[in-house]
């Protein structure tokens, strides 16, 4: 769910769409959070639902978008995954059903205070069967207390919409809304006064494509077709004033359109707004796959909410910024096509969209403004000390926690990015698309295991190291590394690293580095880190002015210090030792504010073969001839030299 994004979109055009994003997400995913948390206290999984799957419903909705109200017939059709005598839908126990019939006979039903619709049907629905059922029903869903049905105004005109995630859809209509199963296929007629008071027509809105309007006295019937598989949280309705308009998508010649239906005190400025969601289109195309509803629509339905919501085939937007407008359309891919199996693993949705908001960024900007755009995601996801991107069961009766802007969005988009680097493009890409093509999950659920078996088999690697730190458990690490020069042209690093949270004994990361040099080389590295005090050897040929600790923000860290020793190559320097080649002696100076420990004389094979504490002389008759190494243990370091034995 898109709780937060464009509330400030008339601010000055000199800020980044970095820093509009994070005063969106900020700002609107808490609030909105808030405004739905008092709907879920008692919230739990509705085990009754479970012994069938529903394979289509016919939602015929009747409503005027001045009155806070809604009646309906809803048809569904359901396969039985037991023998069943009765069946079970989730609906809040202040709609009223007044009928309900299978196969055009009257059935008996109770709703009780768990928001359960239970009918007993006419005779036993045996396993594989199926059934068909019609409930009839009324009532005011907003006295439900439920937040997924809105009845406000625009510039004084009346409007109704609906937004159900994550546990709203029983609110408004009788339905099974755990994500546990999908609706194969979905037909909705809305019926509505065809004129406004002010003689303006309304414009009733859907999923999937527009079939029919069909006229009956003074009321107008839609009927929207929806054929792909649909969890009940993502059905939605809206009805107001609409402009409508489109935006055409090439789609390697099978056009589609976008569809927009706007305010028409909005129509100018969001018409031009709205042209952008082409070009991300096609860049979310190239990258991944096809958009999965071509066949049908992508569109946008302006409504009263702060942010938005991916309503299948059509996003639901409080305003049209680029980043609302890419988070939403990368929902049709991650969170509408492939679903979070459930409300713990919400990042396989959020945290996907907001990376994909953040790739828009990278291609359309460049570098440096998907620098600051990760800068951003870093300094919220750092603000506090721990929290995990995956739900412990207790957080999922809290709206605000599912949608954690610091934890769902920002955290979740930032370890798919430091997946990305740590697998690279190639992998990470052939990963993302095996996971949207897969038979078992596309149009479908999926938890977090099934997104890491695909991303292990893509790049062949063992990642459950890398999800356990970051997914499954929390906090950050916070690095200190040391770097002083071995000889002439060898630059050794020392990592070590403190966590911020006791859940990980230590973050294995890639760390990288950049060498800047006097007369601006640049050498980039990185730091393959598994354990603490890990050292790395790196060849640099030039001199070095500075070392820089991850200069493109490519990890989730903060507190990081790296120094450059400036010294200890001079001191390696000013330790003479002669004669050089020896025969029989070596003799050593140093300067007075270095003490030297021991002395240790290694063969080219690496074995110890003289070891003495400090003397200014010492012998190397016994030395074969030939290349050795000398080390020096010392109180500002260890230092190496070369030596040849004629």
């Amino acid at each position: 769910m898109k709780y937060s994004f464009l509330l400030i979109t008339l601010l000055s055009v000199s800020f980044s769409f970095s820093q509009t994003f994070d005063e969106d997400l900020n700002t609107l995913v808490e609030a909105e959070a808030k405004s739905a948390s008092s709907r879920i206290y008692n919230h739990r999984v509705n085990l009754n639902t479970g012994n069938y799957d529903v394979t289509y419903h016919k939602l015929e909705f009747t409503m005027n978008p001045s009155v806070a109200s809604i009646s309906g017939v809803v048809t569904t059709h359901f396969v039985a995954k037991e023998n069943m005598n009765e069946v079970t839908f989730d609906l809040a126990d202040n709609m009223l059903v007044s009928q309900v019939l299978q196969n055009g006979n009257a059935l008996t039903y109770v709703q009780n205070t768990d928001d359960e619709l239970v009918i007993t049907l006419q005779t036993t629905v045996n396993t594989g069967q199926t059934g068909i059922v019609e409930i009839t029903y009324s009532g005011n869903p907003i006295s439900s207390g439920f937040g997924s049905f809105a009845q406000t105004t625009h510039n004084n005109d009346p409007i109704i919409w609906t937004l159900s995630e994550p546990y709203g859809a029983k609110g408004w209509w009788p339905c099974k809304q755990d994500l546990n199963d999908k609706i194969e296929n979905i037909d909705v007629h809305i019926t509505t006064p065809q004129f406004n008071s002010e003689g303006e027509e309304y414009v009733a809105v859907s999923n999937g494509v527009e079939q029919s309007q069909t006229v009956n006295g003074t009321n107008k019937t839609t009927h929207y077709k929806h054929e792909f598989p649909i969890p009940a949280y993502l059905i939605a309705i809206a009805a107001t004033n609409y402009e409508v308009y489109s935006h055409t998508v090439p789609n390697n010649g099978n056009p589609f359109d976008i569809v927009n239906y706007v305010y028409p005190e909005d129509f100018a400025s969001v018409q031009e707004s709205t042209a952008v969601t082409v070009d991300i289109m096609e860049l979310f195309s190239t990258k991944f796959e096809e958009y999965p509803y071509a066949s049908e629509k992508y569109g946008h339905a302006q409504f009263g909410w702060g942010g938005g919501m991916e309503h299948t085939t059509v996003s639901f937007m409080g305003s049209f910024g680029r980043s609302l407008i890419a988070h939403e359309l990368a929902h049709q891919w991650f969170g509408d096509k492939i679903t979070c199996g459930s409300w713990k693993d919400i990042w396989l949705n959020e945290g996907f969209a907001t990376y994909l908001s953040g790739l828009v960024i990278e291609d359309f900007d460049g570098e440096e403004s998907f620098k600051s755009w990760k800068q951003g995601r870093v300094n919220s996801i750092t603000s506090q000390l721990g929290g995990a991107v995956y739900l412990a069961d207790s957080d999922t009766t809290s709206v605000s926690r599912i949608f954690s802007s610091r934890l769902s969005y920002n955290k979740g988009g930032m370890v798919l990015h430091m997946l990305r680097k740590k697998v690279g493009d190639v992998n990470f890409y052939q990963g993302m698309q095996d996971y949207l093509s897969d038979t078992d999950l596309a149009f479908g659920y999926a938890k977090t295991p099934d997104y890491i078996a695909k991303m292990e088999a893509a790049t062949g690697q063992n990642l459950s190291e890398f999800f356990s730190d970051w997914i499954y458990n929390e906090g950050f690490p916070s690095y200190t590394i040391s770097s002083s020069w071995v000889n002439t042209n060898q630059l050794q690093f020392q990592v070590n690293q403190t966590q911020s949270h006791s859940s990980v004994s230590y973050f294995e990361a890639p760390i990288p580095i950049r060498i800047v040099g006097t007369n601006g080389e640049i050498l980039d590295v990185v730091l393959d880190n598994t354990f603490q005090g890990e050292t790395f050897v790196e060849t640099v040929n030039f001199t070095v002015s500075e070392v820089l600790f991850d200069p493109d923000v490519d990890l989730i860290s903060r507190n990081n210090s790296i120094t450059l020793s400036t010294n200890t190559f001079s001191i390696a320097n000013s330790l003479i030792m002669y004669p050089n080649p020896t025969t029989s002696y070596l003799k050593f100076e140093k300067p007075e504010a270095l003490t030297i420990n021991t002395i240790q004389i290694f063969d080219v094979l690496g074995k110890l073969v003289l070891e003495t504490d400090y003397q200014e002389s010492i012998s190397t008759e016994d030395l074969s001839s030939g290349i050795h190494f000398v080390k020096f243990s010392t109180n500002q370091g260890v230092f190496h030299k070369r030596l040849l034995k004629d």
